[in-house]
């Protein structure tokens, strides 16, 4: 087995897939076996108790950092309402009460929003992406996609909000893209594309700064 240089601190298959695809348009010749998910490691996962994306980013990456002694990634993202004043955001992946299910959570932000007018349904997906490194140094990176959602789903590609969430400039939701369409504008993408330089350092042995 191939000794990971990096670990992806999530146990979503679909987000792993994602990130692997979003990190090989920045870095040439990405092989996948030098990034590993966080399944691969028998460690409980921590309670993400930050009150910021960036925050339970870190908290997610420091833990594998310092169990494996291997550079973590980690990612905090969700989805937030402009009526709602910036909820679910933490909170995206537990809207409805119980951790990742999209559908729950997806029924209860459409029924919350159901008689909130079109000009009124602006949102954004928010993500942090984090990189920690076994001697302590962090890094933290911000992306943001702006859009509007839907009074109903449409698409059934993506996962989460997708299916309701229609980004600026577009006249589909991120559902209806196709995975390269869906990457080449989402704000995991605008994260990790400000992350890909530290990571592809990593992934080389090279000198990272201080912090």
């Amino acid at each position: 087995m191939t000794v990971p240089k990096l670990i992806l601190a999530t146990r979503n298959e679909h987000k792993v897939g994602e990130l692997r695809a979003i990190l090989s348009k920045f870095i040439s010749d990405l092989d996948p076996e030098v990034i590993q998910s966080a399944r691969k490691f028998d460690i409980p996962e921590p309670v993400e108790d930050e009150v910021t994306f960036a925050g339970n980013a870190l908290i997610k990456a420091r833990q594998l950092a310092v169990k494996t002694g291997i550079p973590a990634l980690a990612d905090d993202s969700g989805i937030c309402v402009d009526v709602l004043g910036g909820a679910p955001g933490i909170f995206s992946a537990r809207w409805s009460g119980k951790h990742g299910d999209d559908t729950a959570n997806l029924d209860l932000l459409l029924n919350q929003l159901a008689d909130v007018p079109p000009e009124h349904r602006g949102a954004n997906f928010t993500c942090a992406a984090a990189l920690v490194l076994p001697d302590g140094r962090e890094f933290s990176r911000i992306g943001q996609v702006l859009g509007t959602l839907r009074f109903e789903r449409a698409g059934v590609g993506g996962f989460g909000y997708d299916p309701i969430f229609q980004a600026k400039g577009m006249d589909v939701t991120l559902a209806e893209l196709d995975p390269e369409q869906k990457n080449a504008i989402s704000h995991r993408s605008r994260a990790f594309e400000q992350m890909a330089p530290l990571v592809t350092a990593v992934l080389n042995n090279e000198e990272l700064p201080a912090s």
